[in-house]
């Protein structure tokens, strides 16, 4: 059955999104700048983002939210982090009464230390909260559009709006699973990021395939444990929303967050490395907030801290590593 849906954010993730959705249903793509929204609908290019992928016409741009999301029964929200709360802010007054919001931000609110799905809790009207669904899993933007298979996992606590995006967004190319543990699901996307820079900064030092693989695993075990402290369930962090994730994005070029790590590892400066990015590295942002919920919940996070110090300067990279490594020793299962 056809759809009306808006995808929040021309990105790179949003507009793969809003082409797999143009195969059967009626998308609009907001875009926050005029002249990028007007190249999408004459070109049927994004110039910008996913420029090689062909933006079908069942799909239109428009810079006007309150258009983007008129009649929408779906809405996706593919904005970057730090512009979820102003954004959605915006946008909740202008929303269907029974539309299904859809977050596929993976990151953690500095201050706040909320989830997205918190943080659209927060600034949705009280009729939406129940509608609130949380896509996450090992998707890389450029293979979606290229039609290459995916597989995701849509989470909410009411399970049947699940069900509807599940359906909706599933085709022969890009699988979906349903899953209610929305703070797991959430958790695994935002903190593998923070697991992938670290994993970046090794792969940068040369340290070889022991490290990445010993701070892969240790990473999934730090994901967890702040996870079940907060909720989660632990088998979630085994699924394609933890393990999946943190596979793909640790070990995958097209990776931003492990590409930072790289850098760093190879001696160059944070700011230098963020101005040539033309998209966000959500782990960069994600690794003070997660390691502020760790301090308040009492949940040791090492790796994290390690990130936050590189990150922050405080250490060289190879200084950090000798930090962690040097450790009081401990069992594995804590």
């Amino acid at each position: 059955m056809s759809a009306r849906v808006a995808v929040l954010g021309a990105g790179s993730f949003g507009t793969c999104l809003a082409i797999l959705c143009a195969r059967g249903h009626d998308v609009t793509l907001w875009a926050r700048d005029r002249t990028l929204a007007e190249a999408i609908n004459q070109d049927r290019r994004n110039p910008r983002y996913l420029e090689g992928a062909e933006v079908p016409a069942r799909v239109r741009a428009t810079p006007d939210l309150e258009d983007a999301l008129r009649d929408r029964e779906i809405v996706i929200c593919a904005v970057p982090s730090q512009g979820v709360r102003a954004v959605m802010a915006e946008a909740g007054e202008a929303l269907a009464p029974g539309a299904i919001v859809v977050s596929t931000i993976k990151g953690i609110e500095p201050g706040t230390c909320f989830t997205m799905h918190q943080v659209l809790e927060d600034v949705l009207p009280p009729r939406h909260h129940g509608r609130i669904v949380c896509l996450s899993g090992p998707s890389f933007a450029r293979e979606i559009a290229a039609r290459k298979p995916t597989v995701v996992t849509i989470a909410c606590r009411e399970e049947q709006y699940a069900v509807v995006v599940r359906d909706t967004l599933s085709c022969p190319w890009f699988r979906c699973y349903s899953n209610t543990d929305v703070i797991g699901v959430e958790l695994g996307g935002a903190l593998k990021n923070v697991i992938a820079l670290a994993v970046g900064i090794s792969d940068g030092l040369g340290l070889g395939h022991n490290a990445r693989a010993a701070l892969m695993t240790r990473g999934l075990t730090e994901i967890t444990r702040l996870g079940v402290r907060l909720g989660a369930e632990a088998l979630t962090f085994l699924g394609l929303s933890g393990m999946g994730d943190l596979v793909l994005t640790c070990t995958g070029d097209l990776s931003r967050n492990r590409s930072v790590g790289l850098e760093l590892g190879r001696g160059r400066r944070l700011d230098e490395i963020l101005a040539g990015m033309s998209e966000v590295a959500e782990g960069v942002r994600t690794t003070d907030a997660a390691c502020e919920l760790a301090a308040r919940t009492g949940v040791e996070l090492p790796i994290a801290a390690m990130v936050r110090e590189v990150l922050s300067g405080t250490l060289a990279p190879a200084a950090a590593v000798e930090k962690l490594m040097t450790r009081r020793l401990n069992s594995e299962a804590l």
